[in-house]
């Protein structure tokens, strides 16, 4: 049975976005981001993103906010709708009763992530909506649908012309980059969360009923024991 993302817009909890994105941002630097050569050619249609006020790096984390309040979110509906199909093609569940990374609000993430008035996200902002515009596109050509009502198999015939696995022709080279990018923004959103978490086998900082203390490797090193 084919996986259905979760219409869930705007549910998740804006403050847990921005943890996600402070914890995204300090491993992005290492990842290339597409060339102003290799982007996807802008939809007419697209609308016009301005900027958000500017906060500082340390938001309010103990504070609940709501869309709008610092800054406008990018991805229109229909944007949302193909960014919630492709996370949950890129990361489907591993275990039975897990939830979608679209039911997680991983899109939600990306979303946030492309709307924050930094230098560093600003640089992915063009590439992912222009990506998801391309990706509406190449569905409809090939299938007559958007990428949203696709059945897996098609879904999967377009992202493996592009995700790499095989050489990518050059004419899907922008989507190429499109693709790279908006897997690893995916990727730190879902494990960012519990369930990504437990998927890795981290876990964190929970109670335990007892605490075995150091080991005696331990104490014979700090020259306690």
């Amino acid at each position: 049975m084919e996986n259905t993302p979760a219409d869930n817009s705007g549910q998740i909890d804006r403050r847990q976005a921005l943890k996600w994105i402070g914890a995204a941002a300090a491993a992005a630097a290492a990842f290339p981001h597409a060339s102003a050569q290799g982007r996807l050619q802008r939809q007419p249609d697209a609308p016009a993103v301005t900027g958000g006020k500017r906060i500082g790096w340390d938001p309010v984390l103990n504070k609940n906010y709501v869309p709008g309040d610092l800054w406008p979110l990018t991805l229109t509906a229909k944007q949302r709708k193909a960014a919630a199909s492709l996370t949950d093609l890129i990361l489907p569940p591993d275990n039975p009763g897990d939830k979608l990374p679209s039911q997680l609000g991983v899109q939600d993430f990306v979303d946030e992530w492309i709307s924050s008035p930094y230098d560093e996200t600003a640089k992915d902002r063009p590439v992912i909506t222009e990506g998801l515009d391309w990706l509406d596109a190449e569905a409809r050509r090939r299938f007559q649908k958007d990428f949203a009502e696709l059945t897996e198999p098609q879904k999967c015939a377009i992202a493996d012309d592009i995700c790499g696995k095989t050489p990518v022709k050059k004419e899907f080279k922008a989507a190429q980059n499109f693709f790279n990018r908006f897997r690893y923004l995916a990727a730190s959103g879902y494990y960012s969360t519990p369930q990504g978490w437990k998927d890795v086998g981290y876990v964190g900082n929970v109670p335990m009923v007892e605490f075995p203390g150091p080991t005696p490797e331990a104490l014979k090193h700090l020259g306690l024991a």
